[in-house]
């Protein structure tokens, strides 16, 4: 399959939440909402709730051995997550949205996109019973260093960063391959119309018409925006090729002129 190809089966997304409208309601618009119209990806919902066999339906419990807060009891996060499983036969991953899990990187969502699909399981209250952590889920993801009310919001985010890389959904599959974190680098800033805005000039590079000035021109801009911006990104690119050095040298000599 070229990079222009859609794939001929929806990536599927399977989310297994307590809200099934917090995530439906999301990703039925822009881009997403055109993948899924599409048939690009297919994203499900599974409600452990349904799988309650309480007569109140009840998902939650007190933790063992005290303390505040109630823990998501296992009978029905597991059912939710085998009836996940036993909807498809593709070799879907388990993914838990934790805090105590691998940040999400551009490299990441990458690597996922190229599966099949996914499973996402979205925790509430103080978290899953660990026996589920242990036996049930294949991967935990964070998506940063807090503390959100539920894993629907970061699933939201997961699914956005992973399904816009699969062949199709984006509309220009070049697209991604300049954005920030792709070459290791912040983005290059951008510019349009009108290039004069209020006394704000576009660079003159970007009107020139010199389509190898312009790469060479965003190149630089990219690499001058990690470093003075994220530090942590600059680290990791070091040492320079002979060329970004050059680049940033020139930079440094004589500005953006």
């Amino acid at each position: 399959m070229s990079s222009n190809e859609a794939p001929t089966k929806p990536f599927c997304v399977r989310v297994v939440t307590l809200f099934p409208e917090f995530i439906l309601q999301a990703v039925g618009h822009s881009i997403l909402g055109r993948g899924i119209t599409a048939g690009i990806i297919d994203v499900q919902v599974i409600n452990p709730r349904d799988y309650s066999t309480n007569k109140h339906k009840t998902v939650d419990d007190y933790p063992f051995g005290g303390g505040a807060g109630m823990v998501m009891k296992t009978e029905p996060l597991v059912a939710a997550i085998e009836a996940s499983k036993e909807s498809g036969t593709e070799d879907s991953p388990v993914i838990y949205l934790s805090p105590a899990g691998s940040t999400l990187t551009q490299a990441i969502a990458a690597e996922l996109s190229e599966l099949n699909g996914v499973t996402l399981v979205c925790g509430h209250y103080e978290g899953i019973d660990e026996r589920v952590r242990e036996h049930w889920i294949d991967r935990e993801l964070s998506v940063g260093d807090y503390v959100l009310t539920g894993g629907e919001p970061a699933a939201l985010i997961v699914i956005d960063a992973v399904c816009r890389l699969i062949p199709g959904v984006l509309g220009n599959d070049d697209s991604p391959a300049d954005e920030s974190f792709s070459a290791g680098t912040l983005e290059y800033p951008h510019f349009t119309r009108p290039a004069d805005f209020r006394g704000h000039k576009v660079p003159d590079i970007l009107l020139s018409g010199h389509h190898a000035k312009i790469e060479d021109w965003r190149r630089t801009q990219a690499l001058v925006r990690t470093r003075s911006r994220r530090p942590d990104l600059w680290a990791r690119l070091l040492p320079l090729s002979k060329e970004d050095r050059k680049r940033i040298d020139t930079f440094d000599r004589l500005g953006e002129s």
